[in-house]
């Protein structure tokens, strides 16, 4: 089989994580001439022995740090697009999906540095099983607040919410029931060990070193399951597959590296725009397994939470605005275009630092330009390859 999958790490530390994934993709007979590691770090990281790990695992990639990023944009003649990709962010994620949708990957898998795979799982093996299941039964959830906690399994004896869930829809009634999956664009793996909170919810967890002292375990998670349609969730980017034609809706954001100091809701934003666009095109996501072990390495929690605090009200509010667009919309593109306008077309001047919406419309748009722009220099030289032929 080609090599179609694209593995996007963004790392300033725990890389040889990657090798924890490939002994166990290895360990389950995962051909790993499928994937293409692409790991995205900074200027002042050893990127030489990142390339070196790759060479000893004997699996094909690339690093970009920031001059490499900034000398493939030039390359790829995309310099005007540059500014999508923000300093110093886990958002620089977006970069690995345009490798991906320039290369022409079928599929992309996101892992974070500070993660391991669970070894009773094949985790790429299953995170492919996922996005080829087709009118399967499953567990469906909904709420009688719009919103499904990717943690209701076991929420009564853990009471956890995670990072990005909405504090206007807690305290939710759960529904659940079966259907049919049709046509998987997402697989969403949990996490055991530490649990993705965000700061808040950590400090009332009794924790100052970013951690939470209340941990999940295997048996907080009990299957797979699908958030229903007109249903949202939190989409976290550290365990994470997806398929090509959902990534001009999947955009990180300009977060971090903004003038009101917004962060860490780039996956989580990105996660209700793919679930509103695929509720549009009767797509599904997928959640629950391959569980990874989540190992964040402690940091003063008051440090997340000044990057949160600029984006909590927002984030109450996001998912509102995008629930009543595109109605009509035909494609991920045409979604996200119908949200982008959304965004940039009022004055949210109702909401503190209203006007990032203003900055996430336009740069949305401009990931827009930016994929066309791939796919027409791709047009072009299409048919210079066949004359050479």
């Amino acid at each position: 089989m080609k090599q179609n999958v694209c593995v996007i790490v963004p790392t300033i530390r725990e890389y040889e994580c990657i090798r924890s994934y490939v002994a166990n993709a290895r360990k389950h007979d995962f051909d790993t001439d499928r994937l293409f590691f692409v790991l995205v770090t900074e200027d002042f990281c050893d990127s030489d022995a990142m390339r070196e790990m790759l060479a000893e695992e004997g699996v094909d990639g690339a690093v970009f740090d920031g001059s490499a990023r900034e000398q493939w944009f030039a390359d790829q003649d995309l310099d005007e697009y540059s500014h999508l990709i923000p300093e110093a962010s886990h958002a620089q994620t977006s970069f690995g999906l345009l490798y991906l949708w320039a290369n022409d990957f079928e599929f992309g898998v996101f892992i974070d540095d500070d993660t391991l795979p669970h070894d009773e799982w094949d985790f790429f093996g299953r995170h492919m099983e996922n996005l080829h299941r087709e009118g399967e039964a499953i567990e469906s959830v909904q709420s009688d607040e719009q919103w499904v906690n990717v943690l209701y399994q076991n929420a009564d004896d853990h009471g956890l919410y995670p990072r990005g869930y909405p504090y206007g829809a807690m305290h939710e009634t759960v529904e659940t029931d079966a259907r049919d999956l049709n046509h998987v664009v997402a697989s969403q793996g949990l996490w055991t060990n530490v649990p993705d909170l965000d700061a808040v919810r950590i400090l009332m967890d009794g924790d100052l070193q970013g951690q939470a002292q209340t941990r999940t375990e295997k048996s907080d998670f009990t299957g797979d399951f699908v958030a229903e349609q007109g249903q949202y969730l939190t989409v976290c980017s550290m365990n994470l597959a997806f398929r090509r034609e959902v990534i001009p809706a999947f955009y990180q954001l300009p977060m971090d590296d903004n003038q009101w100091d917004v962060g860490r809701f780039d996956d989580i934003w990105s996660g209700v725009f793919l679930k509103r666009a695929a509720d549009l095109l009767d797509h599904d996501l997928v959640n629950g397994y391959p569980l990874c072990e989540h190992n964040k390495a402690p940091r003063p929690t008051f440090d997340d939470l000044n990057n949160e605090v600029p984006g909590l009200q927002l984030n109450e509010h996001l998912w509102e605005i995008v629930d009543d667009t595109a109605q009509d919309a035909d494609s991920y593109a045409e979604a996200f275009d119908a949200m982008a306008d959304a965004l940039r077309g009022e004055s949210w001047d109702e909401y503190a630092n209203g006007e990032f919406f203003h900055l996430v419309g336009e740069t949305m748009h401009d990931w827009l330009d930016c994929l066309d722009a791939i796919d027409a220099d791709r047009e072009v030289e299409a048919p210079a390859a066949a004359a050479d032929d």
